[in-house]
This record gives structure tokens, C-alpha cells and sequence, in this order.
């Protein structure tokens, strides 16, 4: 782990073994971190922070250091690369994007840093007043295994051009990338204290960060359940929390919409990064008129997605991350056929040469809104199809959800597109498209699909606090009490 500026070994000598999902081969053996080194990595953070004098370093020094971390990424990329495919099992293709994208993050919030962020205010007074914007502290992060490197620069990247000190959990699945990153960050120069990753399990490292009173704000990103328990731990100090959690998302397709690309969006929407996307559009809502027409053509696509090793080229999905996770999904497939769902294509594992955890894209059709695998997160390559009638019926399925966190409409009227978005409870919306996303707009949802937002200046701002600074123009007592 690397904590306080060095490299260390769990307090109670633990480790845990990384296994690559594609093959189901141990392909490391980590520190596994307690307590206690969740505690030494506080009081780090703490210090930098409060005593060492990174609250002073100026915006440009910040700036600075994240554009060299951003450089470093960058010349780093294959390497990067590799450890992303090799420990998660996403396709090259996907793992290569992840590490481009998380050095723009780090070079956007680069650039803000140096930026404007208070206000002047005219009072009705003689007095100068101001807003300004100031570090929240130390920051307890916690990311998931889907995007191990790029949830770490979501995290990171804004924490630190607001000039906080952080503590990062990766997952205890996919830690490698973020131990590579912690090199990345020692060579370019961030002095020590200032982030500290430490491994290990979420109820335990996780717990504590969550817990401590010397920890000033904490960041989740994974499943709604578990950010209840954070948010739960967070009141002792009612520290500031931002939860970027599940979703059910919907995607919308009108018997007017490019039918091509439409298909073709759809099956990006939920078969990407073998579903195992927060924001996948894991609900597609069909005009009754097409739903025959589309759902053919679907399957038919689905059924050549070439599913296998991420490192061969021609793998377009990958395994999904654990024999857990799998076992997981698969239970959910179970769930819909005795629900009454008809299984058009998909439900089994795939065979590969290695092994692994591979499993076929899956698609459901004749669902009623009160399946669970409609309503519940499944987290995986599972699509299930719902029929509607009309604009009104579409968003009335679209919202049945207790998630916000994204959906889509595909139409060739821009006018009911944007009627319906409008519509939506969800903070992430697209029009005749799917999944895109960028470092300069916010991401996170309505609902239980989290609190607060990531990317852009709303991330910046998670991290700050605001400060009201007011300065008397006309010096002289004020003559409240005369006495």
C-alpha cells in the first residue's frame, strides 16, 4: 500500500491473492489492509494537510503536479493498459479508452484549478464582501471494480486540484492500476501525506474511513446498499458525502427512431464493459409497433458478440470480474425465467480455452414492471425488453424505478425527444445515443441512485467548502449598545 509517502505492508501481515477473471489464475498477492492502516493513513492525510502546508500550496503548484501525473499517465498508457485488462478482463479496446480518459480527467481539473471559483457580492452596507471556495480536508474515497483507474481519477483528480489531501480504497478486486498510479504520483513529485492508498476489504477499510472524525468528507462510488452503510457511518461527524451509486437505467426507442442505430445503441448501452456499468441502459422500452422488428434484430446481434479474453483482438466483451459476481448474475437469470420472462438468447456461461467467467449476453422479453430483474440492478451483460403504447406510457415505465441515475430516447422528433427527457428523473440523459461520457459535465443520479455529482465544476465543487469573507469599509463603532 502507499501511505504516507512510502510503500508498506498490511499491520497484520495479510495478503489477498488478485485473480485475473479470464483465465481465473492468481496473477498477484497484495497487502490486505486493517484498521489500523486505514488509521495511519488518516492521520498522513491529517498532517499534510493541517501541518506539513499543502492547504497553502498555490493553485498553480496543484495544477502543476496533475499535469505531470496526467503526462505520466500517458507515457504510461500500455502498462496501464495491460494491468486493466489483466486484472479486470475488459477488452484491450475498453481498457485503453479508461487510461486516455483518465489522464484528460487529470489535465481537465488541471486547468480548473487555476480558475475562478468565489464571487464579489454587492451588500447594502459599506462593506467589501466576498465568496470564496476553500479545501473540505482530508477525504476518505472508495471506488469500485468496473473502471478501477479511471474511478480513481473521478476521485483523485478534483479532490486534489481543490487542494484536499486524500485517502483512496480501491476495490479489493482490482487494485493494480491504483498501486501503479501511487508510483505515478510518488515520481511526479506530490509531497508525502498528501495521497495514500490502502487496500483492503470495504467493510472493514472503507468502515473506518467512513467512521472517523479526523476524516472531513467521504466519496463512494458501487452499490445503493453499501452507501446506506456509508452514509449511516458518516453522521458520527457528520461529514460531507458524496454517493455515486446503482441505477436501472432506461432506454427509450420510438417506432421513429433510426432503427440501425438504435439497435446498434442498444445493445452498446447494456453489453458494454459486459454490462457491468452503473449507467447501463439495462431497461429497453420499446414502441409496441417495432417491438417484434427490434427484438429480432437484437438477439440476432447479440448472439455474434464475441465474447472471450480481452487481450485477443477480436474479443468484444469480456468475463465478468469474480466467479462471485458471476454466480451472482446468474442467479438473476434464474429469478427472470421463473418470474415468466422469456429468455430470447443468452442465460448460459460461455466456454473459453483459459477459463474464466464468461457469460453470453442475455435478453429478456415479455417482462411485467414488477420483475425484479426490472427493477432490481443486475449488474451484468442482462437486458430486459418492456413494450409501451405511447409518449405517456413510455415515461411512466422510464421512471417506475426507485433509481435516477441515467436513460436515453432514440427519435427522429426532436421535439417529443426533448418533451420526454424532460420527463425523465434521471441526472444523465442522451438523445440517439448511449454512454457517452465527459470530464466537463456531472455525472450522478436523482433518487437512490446517489448524492451530490462527479466530473465537471459541480465535482470541483464536492470538494470545497464555501466562505463568506466580509470586510467593514467604515471603521467606527457600531453604537448598538450605549451604555
Amino acid at each position: 500500500m502507499y501511505v504516507d509517502g512510502e510503500w508498506v505492508n498490511g499491520s497484520a501481515g495479510e495478503v489477498r491473492e488478485v485473480v485475473n477473471p479470464a483465465t481465473g489464475e492468481v496473477i498477484a498477492r497484495v497487502a490486505e489492509g486493517t484498521e489500523d492502516d486505514a488509521r495511519a493513513a488518516i492521520r498522513a492525510a491529517r498532517r499534510a494537510f493541517d501541518e506539513d502546508g499543502w492547504a497553502e500550496v498555490t493553485a498553480l503548484e496543484r495544477a502543476q503536479l496533475l499535469f505531470r501525473l496526467a503526462d505520466a499517465i500517458e507515457e504510461h498508457a500500455d502498462l496501464l493498459t495491460r494491468l486493466e485488462t489483466l486484472d479486470n478482463g475488459k477488452p484491450l479496446r475498453e481498457a485503453q479508452f479508461d487510461v486516455a480518459d483518465a489522464a484528460n480527467c487529470f489535465r481537465y481539473y488541471a486547468g480548473l484549478a487555476t480558475k475562478p471559483h468565489g464571487q464579489a457580492v454587492n451588500v447594502p452596507a459599506p462593506s467589501q464582501t466576498f465568496v470564496v471556495r476553500e479545501p473540505v480536508g482530508v477525504c476518505g474515497q472508495i471506488i469500485p471494480w468496473n473502471y478501477p483507474l479511471l474511478m480513481a481519477a473521478w476521485k483523485l483528480a478534483p479532490a486534489l486540484a481543490a487542494g484536499n489531501t486524500c485517502i483512496l480504497k480501491p476495490s479489493e478486486i482490482t487494485p493494480l492500476s491504483a498501486l501503479m498510479l501511487s508510483r505515478l504520483i510518488h515520481e511526479v513529485g506530490f509531497p508525502r501525506g498528501v495521497v495514500n492508498i490502502v487496500l483492503g476489504a470495504g467493510a472493514v477499510v472503507g468502515q473506518t474511513l467512513a467512521e472517523s472524525h479526523d476524516v472531513d468528507k467521504i466519496a463512494f462510488t458501487g452499490g445503493t446498499v453499501t452507501g446506506r452503510k456509508i452514509m449511516q457511518a458518516a453522521t458520527g461527524n457528520l461529514k460531507k458525502i458524496s454517493l455515486e451509486l446503482g441505477g436501472k437505467s432506461p432506454n427509450i426507442v420510438f417506432a421513429d427512431a433510426d432503427f440501425e442505430t438504435a439497435v446498434d445503441y442498444a445493445l452498446f448501452g447494456i453489453f458494454a464493459n459486459a454490462g457491468q456499468v452503473c449507467s447501463a441502459g439495462s431497461r429497453l422500452l420499446l414502441e409496441a409497433s417495432i417491438h417484434d422488428q427490434f427484438v429480432e434484430a437484437l438477439v440476432d446481434r447479440a448472439k455474434k458478440i464475441r465474447v472471450g479474453d480481452g487481450f485477443h483482438p477480436d474479443t468484444e466483451m469480456g468475463p465478468l470480474v469474480s466467479q462471485q459476481h458471476l454466480e451472482k448474475v446468474e442467479r438473476y437469470i434464474q429469478i427472470g425465467l421463473e418470474e415468466g420472462a422469456t429468455l430470447r438468447c443468452g442465460g448460459e456461461r460461455v466456454r473459453v480455452d483459459s477459463g474464466g467467467y464468461f457469460l453470453a449476453p442475455t435478453i429478456f422479453t415479455n417482462t411485467r414492471p414488477d420483475m425484479r430483474i426490472v427493477q432490481e440492478e443486475i449488474f451484468g451483460p442482462v437486458l430486459a425488453v418492456q413494450k409501451f403504447e405511447d409518449e405517456r406510457d413510455a415515461i411512466r415505465l422510464a421512471n417506475d424505478t426507485v433509481y435516477g441515475l441515467a436513460g436515453a430516447v432514440f427519435t427522429s422528433d426532436i421535439a417529443k425527444a426533448h418533451r420526454v427527457i424532460q420527463k425523465l428523473r434521471a441526472g444523465i440523459t442522451w438523445m440517439n445515443t448511449y454512454h457517452p461520457t465527459y470530464n466537463e459535465t456531472p455525472w450522478g443520479g436523482y433518487k437512490q441512485s446517489g448524492i451530490g455529482r462527479e466530473l465537471g465544476t459541480f465535482g470541483f465543487e464536492e470538494y470545497t467548502e464555501v466562505k463568506q469573507i466580509n470586510v467593514n469599509l467604515a471603521v467606527k463603532p457600531s453604537g448598538w449598545f450605549r451604555g
